[in-house]
């Protein structure tokens, strides 16, 4: 009989091949996959087995026989948090955290159940410290509440333990870190971690439990494990910025009980997370006046507008081939813009390095800030400043057509209450923005009155227009 090959998997992304492989299939790294350990002992005892379904009903019924469920929601008692969840944490509601090592998983989550509003048990199970550790955390947060802190890394006695307490709010530190001796392969691997999370949801589901999992990240900044995770849970929060700075950007990129892509803004200190009130006012705090390639532009996240900066640096190349680097704004939108810029303006930009960041650490793909990156780069280019107070709104075409965009008056009002008095529009919403803004009443309508409203149809026109 031929003997068997192990399983092996892969230490980067998690992937699972029988037999070894010098490539990773999964992510394309070299000499990546690791032989998992055999599992030699008995299974004894091994507690109630795992239940692939996480739904609390099979049956088939008409759309108009559907119940329809009264969800509610707890208060996490941080007013950023609770619009991130869409107003509070379902119960029975499953959310996977993820975010760079340090940027301050623990910490929001120890805050969490500092400040959650119920009078039951919190469970907050941890694979990676100590309660000991845990407990100076919470010395150092201020955290008063004596909720129970679990150990333990096997599911079936994570699963006792739930069952037992019935705790209003479990989190999971981190998912990574749980297995389940009923199936075959390491804490980590592709195969424990989707069917662990997938024992978690059904718990959460036939209990009306709220689990919260904390997620590792690749180095590509992807969430590490199988991307069914993502599709199984009911929210994903995700920590976006810089770890080694102040503040701290939460995203929401996924809520079944919400609106998406709502964001939070924080700010670490020695007791933890604060919340910014301002974030328009943050991302845009320090700006310099009359300095080569800088704009100022509105994208929208949820609901709210938000006024951010964007910059650009044009250089001459010391490279055969030109730089091109991004940070915020998708580089491949980027490299398109730039090439518009050199065609309509004959810039000679394949001999510039070109460097395009948005201030703040902000992660942005909405296409309304086509104009600014454009003015940003022709801006530095050229090495003349753009008129002070002007907000840039609008998409740019391949022919240098600037082109209208979403929520425009929201965008323009957000902007005049930080102090602009300029705003550059695509002329093709002149007829309907003016229309709505006649419609206003009170003080917005006396301050819309005060500003300057530009509508250029090109990339010709706008730049006439502001420098």
């Amino acid at each position: 009989m031929a003997k068997k090959n192990g399983i092996f998997f892969c230490k980067e992304c998690g992937y699972e091949t029988q037999g070894w492989m010098g490539q990773c299939p999964g992510c394309g790294k070299w000499n990546t996959l690791t032989e998992a350990p055999k599992d030699t002992a008995p299974k004894k005892d091994q507690g109630p087995k795992m239940v692939y379904s996480w739904t609390d009903s099979a049956r088939t019924v008409r759309l108009k026989d559907a119940g329809r469920e009264n969800y509610k929601r707890v208060s996490t008692g941080i007013k950023e948090l609770d619009a991130l969840f869409g107003g509070g944490v379902t119960e029975g509601s499953v959310t996977l955290l993820v975010g760079e090592p340090g940027i301050g998983k623990s910490t929001v989550l120890m805050q969490l159940a500092g400040s959650y509003d119920t009078d039951k048990e919190i469970l907050y199970v941890s694979g990676e410290e100590s309660p000991a550790q845990i407990g100076m955390r919470a010395d150092r947060l201020g955290i008063k509440r004596n909720f129970l802190i679990c150990g333990e890394t096997r599911f079936e006695k994570i699963q006792e333990q739930i069952e037992a307490n019935k705790p209003a709010l479990c989190i999971i530190d981190s998912i990574q870190t749980l297995y389940s001796e009923q199936i075959t392969g390491t804490p980590g691997s592709v195969t424990q971690t989707r069917e662990v999370t997938a024992g978690l949801i059904r718990i959460a589901k036939t209990s009306n439990i709220s689990i919260v999992l904390v997620g590792h990240i690749t180095k590509e900044g992807s969430i590490a494990g199988p991307k069914t995770i993502e599709h199984m849970v009911d929210t994903v929060l995700t920590f976006e910025g810089d770890n080694t700075g102040g503040y701290r950007i939460l995203r929401s990129n996924k809520n079944r009980f919400g609106k998406s892509n709502e964001l939070a803004f924080f700010e670490m200190g020695d007791k933890g997370l604060t919340p910014v009130s301002s974030s328009s006012a943050l991302l845009v705090a320090g700006r310099p006046i009359n300095s080569p390639g800088s704009c100022l532009t509105s994208v929208m996240e949820g609901n709210e507008a938000l006024m951010c900066e964007v910059q650009a640096l044009v250089s001459p190349s010391c490279y055969a081939n030109a730089q091109r680097m991004t940070s915020g704004p998708e580089r491949n939108r980027v490299l398109m813009l730039l090439a518009v810029c050199d065609k309509v303006f004959k810039l000679n930009l394949t001999s510039m390095d070109c460097f395009v960041n948005i201030i703040g650490g902000l992660r942005v793909s909405d296409p309304a800030t086509d104009l600014a990156v454009c003015a940003a780069v022709i801006s530095s280019a050229r090495e003349v400043s753009v008129k002070p107070n002007n907000l840039l709104v609008g998409e740019v075409g391949l022919s240098g057509e600037i082109r209208p965009v979403s929520y425009i008056l929201r965008r323009c009002l957000s902007a005049v209450r930080m102090g602009i008095t300029t705003l550059v529009i695509p002329g093709s919403v002149e007829d309907s923005l003016e229309k709505e803004i006649s419609d206003l009443t009170g003080d917005m309508a006396k301050a819309m009155a005060n500003t300057v409203r530009l509508y250029p149809d090109n990339l010709s026109e706008a730049c006439d227009m502001l420098f």
